[in-house]
């Protein structure tokens, strides 16, 4: 039936047959007899490799409890294309686990 289907599309639509789907969408797809599974570890480890955080250690929360914010922070200037790249990156990710 598949195969019916590709022949007919493949009449209509200059096309090439790749295989089985492996990533699609940043996500990877593993397709087995026992089901067809989907993976974001892939994603996850490109973002943290990208803003280089792949050896960093994971905490429950993001920010020190009873830290102090302030508008002036002279210590450790930041790069707000950088912080946005990370956002974009989170914001799609979000998207991706939330997705049905």
């Amino acid at each position: 039936m598949f195969d019916d289907f590709k022949k007919e599309m493949a009449k209509e639509f200059e096309m090439t047959d790749i295989g089985l789907m492996s990533y699609y969408l940043k996500i990877e797809v593993k397709q087995r007899d026992d089901g067809i599974f989907v993976s974001q570890e892939a994603y996850a480890k490109e973002v943290l490799k990208n803003f280089n955080m792949k050896k960093c250690n994971p905490i429950n929360i993001p920010l020190e409890v009873e830290k102090k914010l302030s508008r002036h922070i002279k210590e450790c200037p930041i790069d707000q294309t950088l912080f946005k790249s990370l956002v974009g990156s989170l914001s799609y990710w979000s998207e991706l686990l939330t997705a049905k």
